[in-house]
């Protein structure tokens, strides 16, 4: 008997047909937490989706660029000559696909984090570090990454 011919597995969040319903999910985890304001926005220009809380005073921003899963996307999904559509449109349909799911990608980091937040699990720091905003307008991991201060020193040479 030959052997059975494996399915392809699907991209993470590839199936996702709307942002609006993550979007929405989104506002209710976070206001369900006391989140004093909520904001969930496309950049068009830079194609990336946004997202921004209120909490207890704190500022967290996501910042999320589509072009990443479009790019993983295009590598499951490369174009050839045989499509009904250009390239161009193809590749605007990845950059689509990737802001839907990025969408899905967000509701589900977030609810992860309140849910270890409501658990015990991290404190409010814990959960959202990386994201929270600082008083220069940069976040945690922005500053963390300007000032490499995550950068392993050089091994030290042998004796």
């Amino acid at each position: 008997m030959a052997p059975r011919k494996s399915k392809p597995v699907p991209l993470p969040y590839e199936n996702a047909t709307s942002g609006r319903c993550a979007k929405e999910t989104i506002e209710k985890i976070l206001r369900s937490i006391g989140a004093s304001s909520v904001g969930v926005m496309e950049d068009f220009d830079k194609a990336e989706v946004l997202v921004q809380f209120t909490l207890r005073g704190q500022t967290v921003v996501f910042r999320v660029p589509a072009k990443g899963y479009a790019a993983q996307w295009l590598q499951k999904h490369p174009y050839s000559y045989r499509m009904r559509i250009s390239k161009t449109d193809h590749e605007r349909k990845a950059l689509e696909k990737g802001l839907i799911a990025i969408y899905s990608i967000l509701r589900d980091l977030i609810k992860s984090n309140v849910m270890a937040l409501n658990c015990g699990a991290f404190s409010f720091e814990g959960a959202f570090l990386g994201q929270i905003m600082l008083p220069t307008g940069e976040t945690v991991l922005e500053r963390i990454e300007r000032d490499n201060l995550l950068s392993l020193p050089p091994p030290s040479p042998a004796h």
